[in-house]
């Protein structure tokens, strides 16, 4: 899959100023271009992008502090959206949270160019960095204001870790689309591996007095 052809290219989360749509989407475009060709990430120079997309580099640093924070919302581009929670339970909010957790490993395993756009984002500091605080740290965030509405309306044990018990939802899948890069996507990372994770752990967090159903 192209990146450019990604679903999610047109959702970039605004800030600042009211953006141009159009520009927006010629900029992330522009960058995704360059990516395809095979620019390595350190020769992606703002002037480089600016004249690749057809705008001016002030054009770019009106919406963009620099090529770190515009890096971000490319991957961000690139990757599936940000799952809607049904809001129903905890255990169908984590389900969803999984669930682009698996498809973001899919989409990483059958495109080769967005597995190596994040192997050269992690080799650069200041590009984690934003990334770690613009979309994981929130990512983390809102899971853990599941479980904790989870232990509120009972659905959990209100004697175990938070934090813990997140690592523990997450760690499975993260183990699958991350530290198992040659796994396979059919089998590994199969439709309905989310809900199996999920229901596996709550059976043992699921309070004593709790349905099981």
């Amino acid at each position: 899959m192209s990146l450019a052809d990604s679903p999610a290219a047109s959702g970039v989360p605004a800030r600042g100023r009211p953006r141009s749509e159009a520009v927006e989407r010629a900029v992330i475009e522009g960058v995704m271009k360059l990516l395809e060709d095979g620019v390595p990430l350190a020769e992606l120079s703002i002037e480089r992008i600016a004249r690749t997309a057809g705008v001016g580099k002030a054009t770019i640093y009106r919406r963009w502090s620099g090529k770190e924070e515009l890096f971000v919302d490319v991957v961000r581009a690139a990757e599936p959206p940000d799952p809607q929670l049904p809001g129903t339970s905890m255990r169908d909010d984590l389900v969803a949270v999984l669930e682009q957790l698996r498809q973001r490993g899919v989409m990483t395993r059958t495109s080769v160019l967005l597995h190596n756009v994040f192997a050269q984002m992690k080799s650069s500091p200041k590009i984690w960095a934003a990334y770690h605080a613009s979309v994981v740290r929130p990512r983390r965030t809102m899971q853990i204001e599941i479980l904790r509405r989870g232990q509120q309306n009972g659905e959990l044990r209100e004697d175990v870790d938070i934090e813990l018990v997140n690592d523990l939802v997450v760690g499975p899948m993260l183990l699958r689309t991350v530290m198992r890069p040659q796994a396979d996507v059919e089998s590994d990372l199969s439709e309905g591996l989310s809900e199996r994770i999920v229901d596996t752990l709550l059976e043992g967090l699921r309070p004593v007095s709790s349905p099981t159903t």
